[in-house]
């Protein structure tokens, strides 16, 4: 072994970080176009699983003219630190959950609405639907594109460090992470509790220190960011569901050539429908792998937390905000009024 590769190992391996900081599966300079990909999630999520085998397919199929690097595990910034960089073309695409995205396209959370939907049933029509169209239409007022299949993050749950969440009165005072998104910080407001907005990547931080007492999301992120080491109550309260839009810069998306929009158009979106189906099967199993490692389940009932939010005035208050179109849309897909 040379120096100076011992020393690169020896450096990796003091600092914890893996020598490989992203997938690359063809040189940069053997593609005629390269992209960045970054997102938060684990290589283990299966966003980032089912992401590399889109890439290797767009790979082979433009016959290595095209090149998608995948950055994960937030490596080139917090959320918001890349919703910049892929407005500004620091990267050319970037998943990012449209709750969190509503700090520049406000409209874009109707689906995160709490427990506005009951089940995937109701979602996947909606988001592949009449709802979807109405939010990728605001999003590019706002300078961006996106594809056309939203990505499943899956319906989020309460983790605690202080005790079951069992009934709204369960959540006053409850020092509670949530991401930097006035949707979330508006819900468990409403709920009287003490929200604070912080990026994912400092999440298991502020859970291991005693920040907050608490966060809130699907089990699959509760399990790749290994919340179990920090956290042991899991309240399925099922109170939003969650997805990731694939952003594109648009400058960029626009410089390729047809063929290879088409190309990675297809895959994406093909994998955007394997994706789904990965995170229903892992959350039908992680439950058990989770209790198998400390945590305890509940299952409140989730009309007494929307009644809740009716009676703060939540649903009336974010119908305004969002205007009478974008909620008869919302209303429209979920088939109930909310407010």
């Amino acid at each position: 072994m040379n120096i100076k590769r011992r020393t690169l190992m020896l450096g990796a391996a003091a600092t914890g970080i893996a020598t490989t900081f992203s997938i690359r599966t063809r040189p940069a300079n053997a593609a005629e176009f390269t992209y960045k990909f970054a997102n938060n999630q684990t290589l283990t999520h299966p966003m980032n699983v089912r992401a590399k085998e889109a890439v290797e397919k767009i790979q082979e199929e433009s016959g290595g003219r095209m090149a998608i690097n995948i950055f994960p595990s937030s490596q080139l910034g917090a959320d918001t630190d890349m919703l910049n960089q892929v407005r500004s073309g620091g990267v050319e695409m970037f998943s990012l959950s449209p709750i969190i995205l509503s700090t520049l396209v406000p409209n874009s959370s109707l689906n995160g609405v709490g427990f506005a939907f009951n089940s995937y049933d109701e979602v996947w029509p909606a988001m592949d639907g009449e709802l979807g169209t109405y939010v990728r239409g605001q999003i590019e007022q706002k300078g961006l594109l996106t594809l056309d299949k939203i990505w499943d993050n899956g319906f989020r749950q309460i983790t605690s460090s202080k005790g079951a969440i069992e009934t709204p009165a369960d959540l006053e005072g409850f020092k509670i992470r949530v991401p930097v998104s006035p949707l979330w910080t508006s819900m468990f407001t409403a709920f009287g509790s003490a929200p604070a907005s912080i990026n994912f990547a400092e999440t298991y931080t502020a859970l291991q220190t005693g920040v907050v007492d608490g966060q809130e999301n699907p089990l699959a992120i509760v399990s790749t960011a290994k919340l179990f080491e920090v956290q042991q109550y899991v309240s399925m309260t099922n109170h939003m569901w969650d997805g990731f839009w694939i952003l594109l810069n648009r400058r960029a998306w626009q410089g390729l050539p047809e063929d290879l929009q088409e190309i990675i158009s297809k895959h994406f979106n093909a994998a955007a429908e394997l994706q789904r189906k990965d995170v229903m099967d892992l959350n039908a199993t992680v439950q058990s792998e989770l209790e198998g490692k400390g945590m305890k389940f509940n299952s409140p009932d989730a009309k007494l937390f929307q009644e809740k939010l009716r009676s703060a005035g939540f649903y009336a208050d974010w119908k305004s905000k969002y205007g009478d179109e974008a909620w008869a849309i919302l209303e429209k897909a979920i088939g109930k009024q909310l407010s």
